[in-house]
């Protein structure tokens, strides 16, 4: 007696919408339809490169990981900012499954928008450790407890997907706006105890763009796929900006250098 084949994954078939632009030669964006077969462990990306292997090498689109890690595959699905690799077309049958380039930013081509603001913003909160005093390799590394890593271990969780971006009405008004994911990320190097970097973050937080900016709709916070909660952290942020504002930050006992 034989073993038994192996069951084949059933196939079923969706139609998924892109929008395509191509701000030299189109004059306005359009949606392509396609048909697209399916299997219940593909996800909306996998749709996304059966168009462009099978049916239509020209769709452009970015993507890398494909597990959530890297934050390239960001887009609108149906209306909401997801990471395609972490959204299944089972979930979305029977379609159609429409596909956009995230919301408030400029578009190059296609799925594929422009990230040169964000990283704009990116820079100036100087998203790096900035330590108290200098400190060769031969001193070794600078120790930290559980419970101070756990003071900005959920802002560290960010992978610069822009879902925040484009889920936050401030950015679709302003573009200036600092935007969630730098606060944030200003933020997790704030609370660092091996940091002292606030007098270099400082303009860019107390900046009317800023941590004031912000309105506290919580979109962010919800749209985010690692939990980062942005939100949380720019009120945070807020609450350091207005101690530095009153005088009362320069009181407070100083971060030690570790």
């Amino acid at each position: 007696m034989t073993d038994a084949a192996p069951a084949v994954p059933a196939t079923r078939t969706i139609t998924i919408e892109c929008l395509r632009y191509h701000p030299q030669t189109d004059a306005a964006p359009r949606f392509q339809r396609w048909e697209v077969p399916f299997t219940d462990d593909m996800s909306v990306l996998q749709g996304l490169q059966y168009i462009k292997d099978h049916l239509d090498g020209s769709l452009t689109f970015r993507w890398s990981c494909r597990m959530a890690i890297c934050g390239s595959c960001g887009h609108m699905v149906n209306g909401e900012p997801a990471l395609s690799c972490h959204t299944f077309l089972r979930d979305l049958f029977p379609g159609p499954v429409r596909v956009e380039p995230l919301e408030h930013f400029p578009i190059l081509r296609d799925l594929v928008v422009d990230q040169t603001g964000f990283l704009e913003h990116l820079a100036a909160v100087k998203p790096y450790l900035v330590p108290p005093q200098a400190r060769s390799l031969a001193d070794g590394p600078r120790p930290q407890t559980p419970a101070q890593m756990a003071r900005y271990y959920s802002q560290s969780q960010c992978i610069n997907c822009l879902l925040c971006y484009a889920a936050c009405p401030q950015f679709g008004l302003d573009p200036g706006f600092t935007g969630p994911a730098a606060l944030a990320l200003m933020h997790r190097y704030n609370a660092d105890s091996r940091d002292a970097g606030w007098p270099v973050r400082r303009e860019a937080a107390n900046a009317e763009q800023g941590v004031w900016g912000c309105t506290l709709v919580g979109a962010c916070s919800q749209v985010c796929p690692k939990g980062v909660d942005p939100a949380h952290a720019i009120n945070q942020n807020k609450l350091t900006s207005a101690l530095d504002y009153t005088g009362i930050l320069r009181l407070l006992p100083r971060k030690k250098a570790s």
